[in-house]
């Protein structure tokens, strides 16, 4: 009797899962594991927080936990155990006999660093380990150069994928899973198992109400395509501020892999054909293309990615580490209104938008001098849609020490900030304090006066803090 054990990693569905579709072909009976290991919960030592935060460990106990009732639901079940991935699987593999373990293929070293650990453990046992690529839209065998030619520019990139590859079709899901038999399938962790406090606070701001799992998740995409086809004007919406549905929302799916890429694809081929083919259309696959982009950096410059001098290797670069300008940053209490307005959303709820993102990022590496790989493992802790590949590939642009150096780019916060919050509605929206200040008047707060600060009910450096750099810079530009 052929028995395989599946290891579920970033690939927590059952749709599209080239992988678990394989295991459950070429074994009589499978075993699903998903692994928690607790090394991502630590604080830490330098930066004095957590690897992964509440917001994202909470996320992923609901991924898990959907997952396991999926599997339910096809005669099968979710071992779920809390430990190193490496010994848990190997034992696991001897206790059932199996020939092999099948799991999704990653590309950033703590990963590859685990697959590695595990094949040593497996050797002895001569029990087979077989990765598979599953994360990206474009598959990496069917890219038209080979990783080590990988354009430096994403237009390139892109121009050269959509013209010479094909995105792969989807897998269909399996219908019914043979399990193997008598082993212990073990409790569902909750937060308080990583020391998190028992309850999560949500706030009634946030954006969206994400929730783990593939059920949600391939809700949102009905939603979004089909009932309420918001993808019509994706292109004109996506630097929204405030509100769950000017963007897709996808990316805390796809980064936990509870929603494929490929799917994604193949749904908005179908709309283009059944509904409308228009440029929003297209840039919902644009930003897929993104995302591959970034995982398949990581694939071809490894912890290039993770290291101060970045992708380019650029070893004359100095930056501050400056602890309390990096906590004022953090805590959203910079005195630039717009800045303080997106991190405290992103303190308070786990997300950030996309234009959010790029401004407090370029705010702490050009304005303030910062060290930004303290800035990317904030984000790291933080983002329910952390993905190591996107997120630290963001953070190499923004600090300029990117692959493509047109990419070093300013952002003038105020022009920003007036450009997509005219209203300062966003602003106001997380920064109540400021609610009476007038719109033309709320991103340059400091500029108050004493007269206007007792009209609109703000106390510099008391009820809101005093700018911690001047801003009247971005009015000279």
């Amino acid at each position: 009797m052929k028995r395989i054990v599946y290891w579920f990693r970033n690939d927590l569905r059952l749709h599209d899962n080239e992988g678990f579709t394989r295991a459950v072909q070429q074994a009589d009976e499978v075993l699903p594991v998903f692994v928690f290991d607790p090394k991502l919960f630590d604080e830490l030592p330098d930066l004095g927080f957590r690897k992964t935060g509440i917001f994202r460990a909470n996320f992923l106990i609901e991924c898990v936990a959907d997952l396991r009732r999926n599997l339910r639901n096809r005669g099968a079940h979710l071992i779920v155990r809390v430990g190193n991935p490496a010994t848990v699987l190997a034992e696991l593999a001897q206790q059932i006999g199996a020939s092999a373990i099948y799991a999704s293929k990653e590309v950033t070293s703590e990963e590859t660093d685990m697959e590695s650990s595990l094949s040593k453990r497996l050797k002895p046992q001569n029990i087979d380990l077989e990765l598979f690529w599953q994360s990206t839209l474009y598959h990496v065998r069917d890219l038209p150069f080979a990783i080590a030619q990988l354009p430096d520019v994403f237009s390139q990139f892109r121009n050269q994928v959509e013209r010479r590859a094909k995105v792969r079709s989807t897998f269909e899901d399996p219908v019914r899973v043979r399990l193997v038999p008598e082993v212990d399938p073990g409790d569902m962790p909750s937060i308080t198992t990583f020391g998190f406090p028992g309850e999560m606070k949500t706030d009634i701001r946030r954006a969206v109400p994400f929730k783990g799992g593939e059920t949600v998740a391939l809700e949102r995409l009905e939603s979004y395509l089909w009932e309420k086809e918001l993808i019509k004007t994706y292109k004109e919406t996506r630097n929204g501020l405030v509100g769950e549905n000017y963007s897709s929302k996808f990316s805390a799916w796809l980064a936990h892999g509870c929603l494929s890429p490929r799917l994604i694809y193949e749904e908005v081929m179908r709309y283009e054909a059944e509904r409308v083919k228009n440029d929003s259309t297209y840039w919902l696959i644009f930003e897929l293309i993104w995302r591959d982009f970034f995982r398949f950096v990581a694939l071809r410059f490894g912890d290039r990615l993770f290291k101060a001098s970045g992708i380019k290797h650029d070893i004359q670069k100095r930056w501050r580490r400056d602890n309390d300008l990096f906590i004022r940053w953090a805590e959203g209490e910079t005195g630039i209104p717009f800045i303080d307005a997106n991190m405290r959303e992103l303190a308070q709820t786990g997300f950030m938008s996309n234009r959010g993102r790029q401004n407090v990022g370029s705010f702490l590496v050009k304005d303030l001098g910062i060290d930004w790989t303290w800035g990317a493992a904030w984000f790291e802790s933080l983002l329910v849609d952390y993905d190591p590949c996107s997120n630290w590939g963001n953070w190499n642009y923004t600090a300029g020490v990117g692959n493509d150096p047109r990419e070093d780019r300013y952002f003038n916060i105020y022009s920003q900030a007036t450009r997509y919050d005219e209203k300062g509605a966003f602003v106001k929206h997380w920064l109540p304090e400021l609610t009476q200040v007038p719109a033309q008047k709320v991103h340059l707060v400091s500029a108050l006066n004493r007269r206007e600060q007792e009209e609109f009910g703000v106390a510099l450096g008391d009820t809101y803090p005093m700018p911690i750099i001047n801003p009247g810079k971005w009015l000279k530009r």
